[in-house]
């Protein structure tokens, strides 16, 4: 990431911004007051750019303990007549889903813009889902720009449109634009003239009277029509380019894929093709489409990410005119993963593959990192389930969204279900009740607790549910970038907060049967394991121990004594501890990313390992 100075460079100056940047330097240009989000990749860097810059440019930035709970308080601040941002990834959209759709009836005051990073591919999320759906269900009007240029500048727009059709307005990205790093012109800074006010007006924020509510569809659609007819023509948004009569009409990162492809292999391109880039995703822009449509092209073809959501919309305004319209959906294009500009010199152009030369790289599974408390906590566990007599593959260990999640992988392959945020102690509960026999067992993060896992573990304190519940609790949102949870006593601006510990969270809700271990204490930890194992009921495990990375600068490291050492590997096959290094047969520690936790010397047989000061 760049230095915050950067950001607050003057209107003109050029510079070199990831697309998450450009992103948050356009909420400034805009006059951003409060700006709230959950991290999740590729959207994190928004508010991690905004967070440090908030204090000192008087303005609130802070994470929420969910994506819910960070557009109400964007919702309310916008009600009150000041510029509101709240940033999440495609599936923080689910969690929001609720009080957005909500809050189209009841419009805004002050600008409101939700950011939400889709992730094609996918690289970092479960799914890959994409949000312009959610534009249309919901009827969020909704942006998508290609570059980190127009991610800069479509924020910038979508919080004046927000104010000038008082509704909230989506900017929808997907990776390649987040985390693209490009130059970027800046604009002016916005002048912050805000009257803060907010009245009683029952009729348009009372969701209880559905007489109301029709009234408010129907303003809504009204100012969708509008939107339609304004900003449908507006070529900021909807470009066109060439004359061509075959037809490609893109959107997002897409439009660079093709754009480049173009350039590079088609001679005067433009007198073959029309290339139309789409920026207004919703409402779509129709009109627009039903004037170039009328032309009567040869050939069209979409190019987009994830779903066919354009295609979708151009079939039904192509069909009356007998135009045939290529695409994912059509399976033009591959309809899982992302689009690529081999794919579309294949697809689009007839390519040979291996024009692209392929680079043979080995798989590189994800691994816990070296130190992490969460590789002891998941062995500790393994090991106290084999020391009760059960097998591995007896026993369901539901895990949960985090870095944890990593334990699927050799050597522990500990979960077997990881589904969505605060889910595992849910699916375990129900496993229960459907009748499974053996042991249960939920793990969950700390982060993962606090955004939404803690609503099923009062779900489970209050059926008194037959699960045994492990709480990874690293003191902070590791897998996204350490970020701060509720136990912290300051959040990454500086501010001065109230610390909600987790013991005490769960004490406070009701859990009786509660053991408190550090991780690094294996024999503790396995001793504790195997008393919740023999209990019934719902039990907690606190494992507690702050994240590796986030402890240093570390006093001890591990070393490997080569004269005892007999290439057995025992420690590297239990741990997969990646600080191991096996080279010419020899097995050594990388001092530089060991922490010396120290748990490798407890599988070692003979006692090769010794864990020194540094």
């Amino acid at each position: 990431m760049v230095a915050p100075k950067v950001i607050l460079g003057s209107e003109g100056e050029v510079h070199v911004l990831m697309g998450n940047e450009a992103i948050a330097r356009g909420a400034l240009e805009a006059g951003v007051q409060v700006a709230t989000g959950y991290p999740g990749t590729p959207s994190s860097e928004v508010l991690m750019t905004l967070i440090p810059l908030s204090l000192k440019m008087d303005f609130y930035a802070e994470w929420s303990v969910n994506e819910r709970v960070a557009f109400e308080i964007a919702f309310g601040a916008s009600l009150a007549g000041v510029r509101a941002l709240t940033t999440m990834k495609a599936p923080g959209l689910n969690v929001a889903s609720d009080p957005v759709v909500s809050a189209m009836y009841s419009g805004v005051n002050g600008g409101l813009v939700i950011l939400v990073a889709d992730d094609p591919g996918p690289h970092t999320t479960q799914t890959e889902q994409d949000s312009r759906w959610y534009a249309q269900l919901a009827k969020i009007p909704t942006l998508e720009p290609s570059t980190p240029q127009e991610a800069k500048d479509y924020t910038v727009y979508a919080f004046n449109y927000s104010e000038k059709y008082a509704l909230p307005f989506m900017v929808r990205t997907t990776t390649r634009v987040n985390h693209t790093v490009a130059t970027v012109q800046f604009g002016p800074l916005r002048k912050k003239k805000v009257s803060i006010s907010y009245h009683r007006e029952p009729e348009r924020f009372v969701r209880a009277s559905m007489e109301w509510n029709r009234k408010r569809h129907e303003w809504l659609n009204s100012v969708i029509e509008l939107i339609e007819r304004e900003l449908g023509e507006d070529r900021l948004l909807n470009t066109v380019t060439g004359e061509g009569d075959k037809l490609i009409v893109t959107s997002g990162a897409c439009y660079l894929h093709v754009l480049q492809l173009l350039e590079n292999r088609v001679k005067n391109w433009k007198d073959e093709y029309t290339l139309v880039k789409i920026g207004l995703i919703y409402p779509f822009p129709e009109s627009f489409m039903e004037k170039l449509l009328e032309k009567g092209y040869k050939e069209i073809i979409v190019v987009e990410e994830s779903d066919p959501y354009i295609e979708f919309h151009l079939r039904a305004l192509s069909s009356p005119l007998n135009l045939m319209v290529k695409g994912r959906g059509s399976g033009f294009l591959p309809k899982v993963g992302e689009v690529t500009p081999e794919t579309l010199a294949r697809n689009l152009l007839g390519f040979e593959e291996d024009r692209y030369p392929k680079i043979d790289i080995p798989a590189r599974p994800p691994p816990l990192c070296p130190g992490c408390p969460h590789r002891a906590s998941y062995l500790a566990l393994l090991h106290a389930l084999r020391q009760e007599g059960f097998r591995k593959k007896d026993v369901p260990i539901i895990g949960d969204i985090g870095c944890y999640a990593l334990s699927v992988q050799p050597p522990l392959e500990a979960i077997w279900n990881e589904h969505s945020m605060g889910a595992s102690i849910s699916i375990a509960m129900g496993l229960k009740i459907a009748g499974i026999r053996m042991p249960v067992i939920a793990t969950i993060g700390d982060s993962t607790l606090y955004h939404s896992g803690i609503l099923s573990l009062i779900e489970a304190v209050h059926k008194d549910a037959d699960i045994m519940v492990v709480v990874l609790d690293n003191n902070t949102v590791a897998m996204t970038g350490h970020q701060e949870t509720p136990a912290c006593e300051t959040t990454s601006s500086g501010r001065t907060v109230k610390s909600i510990p987790i013991e005490s969270l769960l004490k406070a809700i009701g859990v009786e049967k509660l053991w408190v271990t550090d991780p690094y204490d294996y024999e503790t930890t396995v001793s504790i394991f195997r008393k919740a194992l023999k209990t019934r009921g719902l039990r907690v495990v606190l494992c507690s121990r702050p994240c590796a990375l986030i402890t240093r600068p570390w006093k001890k490291t591990a070393l490997v004594d080569q004269e005892k050492c007999r290439r057995c590997l025992a420690c590297l096959r239990v741990t997969g501890c990646p600080a191991f290094v096996l080279k010419d047969d020899k097995l050594s520690i990388d001092v530089n990313i060991c922490n010396g936790c120290g748990l490798c010397t407890r599988f070692c047989p003979y006692n090769a390992i010794k864990v020194v000061e540094r």
